[in-house]
């Protein structure tokens, strides 16, 4: 769709990277992936009371599990990029938002197009508490990560 607003055919071998800078066209992934990384933050930040933080951690006492690998719930794929204290650094919205980026591009196919810097991101490689150490110098140090 993006290649025929641009009149570009698969012939001219320009990258779906360039084809969705040229058109700025929110790639729905990165969307979905953007809004459910705040929304954890939003509900993990909440001192109203409400159920839902304390949904985020709540363990069934008893049940058997499942024969195989046990289903991945909604906090998991959080822990693989900001690490098991997740809840901790949610609280801190620099160190959160910094963290966004990696996890975007670890649910996008593609990778992450970053629009500040003209760039391409990758974060996948660093293991989840190294993402977490680079996101806190790259918060304190205001540096820009290429």
């Amino acid at each position: 769709m993006e290649r025929a607003m641009l009149g570009v055919c698969l012939r001219d071998r320009i990258s779906n990277v360039e084809i969705r800078r040229r058109t700025r066209v929110t790639d729905i992934a990165q969307r979905v992936a953007r809004l459910k990384w705040q929304w954890a933050g939003h509900i993990v930040r909440r001192k109203d009371g409400r159920w839902d933080p304390k949904v985020l951690e709540w363990q069934p006492r008893t049940g058997k599990r499942s024969v195989g690998r046990p289903p991945t719930r909604w906090a998991d794929d959080i822990k693989r990029v900001a690490g098991s204290r997740w809840i901790q650094a949610a609280q801190n919205h620099g160190i959160w938002n910094s963290l966004q980026k990696s996890y975007v591009q670890q649910w996008t196919s593609f990778g992450l197009y970053d629009d500040d810097n003209d760039t391409i991101l990758s974060l996948r490689l660093f293991a989840p508490s190294e993402t977490l150490l680079l996101a806190l110098y790259h918060h304190q140090k205001h540096i820009t990560v290429h």
